[in-house]
């Protein structure tokens, strides 16, 4: 898989390198709408575009789904690319400099390689499946937590899924009595990036897409951390419910919000 994590690197390095231009001329970037809170920018659409030009220059068989293009299949393969070019785009439009590249490679339905990229601080979060992961060339691990306390817990408000908004404010507040503090800073990979990389000791969000979750949930378990759905199980990559952390800081958030969940995330 290193060849394929080569590949995925260099995607999104190049896709980095478009973002943190357009980032320089805010002014010029066109923004519409795809949905009610959900917006897309030239510049996404030309960064998936410079990362599926160097997967398929590599790859030409491979199927890989994008956030902004969907599906884009030559053949049926084995090898599934899934891609968010910038996740963080209202960061991004707003002139915040919070966002990243998440590149993931599924191969027979399991994540062997993930990388996210902050194109800003320059920063390479990556994982191969059974080799650990690394923040650019140095291993990273999640912080072993036994309980809540003194944790700070990485979070997203369902913007795009407001029809949980009283069940998730229950679940924010039942987590908030419990840890340090919370964080909310617009990017569901680079927290589960900065999960594995111990800067967060957990992280939880309702309605994300597989191409937020698949390259953050293997980072976060080869460095050491547990990943599930609401309910323990580990449906997050159909449901888009996540909770991640450390083995003991997960069960005590899914034990926490268990008796709030509705029937709808439960599954």
């Amino acid at each position: 898989m290193l060849p394929m994590q080569t590949i995925a690197v260099r995607a999104a390095r190049a896709a980095g390198q478009t973002i943190v231009r357009a980032f320089s001329e805010l002014d010029r970037i066109e923004v519409s709408s795809k949905g009610i809170n959900d917006y897309v920018t030239n510049v996404d659409k030309e960064a998936e575009s410079t990362i599926i030009y160097q997967i398929r220059k590599a790859y030409p068989e491979h199927t890989i789904i994008g956030e902004e293009m969907g599906e884009n299949r030559v053949a049926k393969s084995d090898y599934v690319w899934i891609i968010d070019p910038l996740d963080g785009t209202n960061n991004f439009v707003r002139g915040i400099p919070h966002f990243a590249v998440s590149i993931a490679m599924q191969f027979k339905g399991k994540t062997e390689v993930a990388v996210i990229y902050d194109p800003i601080r320059d920063e390479l979060f990556s994982a191969v499946r059974g080799k650990g992961a690394k923040l650019n060339d140095f291993r990273i691990r999640v912080k072993k937590s036994n309980d809540l306390n003194s944790t700070i817990i990485g979070t997203g408000f369902p913007f795009k899924a407001k029809q949980h908004t009283e069940t998730y404010m229950k679940m924010f507040t039942e987590v908030f009595s419990q840890c340090a503090d919370l964080r909310r800073a617009g990017s569901a990979a680079l927290d589960l990036a900065y999960l594995g990389a111990g800067r967060l000791d957990g992280f939880f969000e309702i309605g994300l897409k597989p191409w937020d979750i698949a390259a953050g949930d293997l980072i976060v378990r080869e460095a050491g951390g547990t990943v599930t759905d609401l309910a323990g199980n580990h449906n997050y990559l159909n449901s888009g419910n996540i909770i991640a952390g450390s083995p003991k800081a997960t069960t005590a958030m899914v034990k926490s919000f268990r008796p709030l969940l509705n029937d709808a995330l439960k599954r």
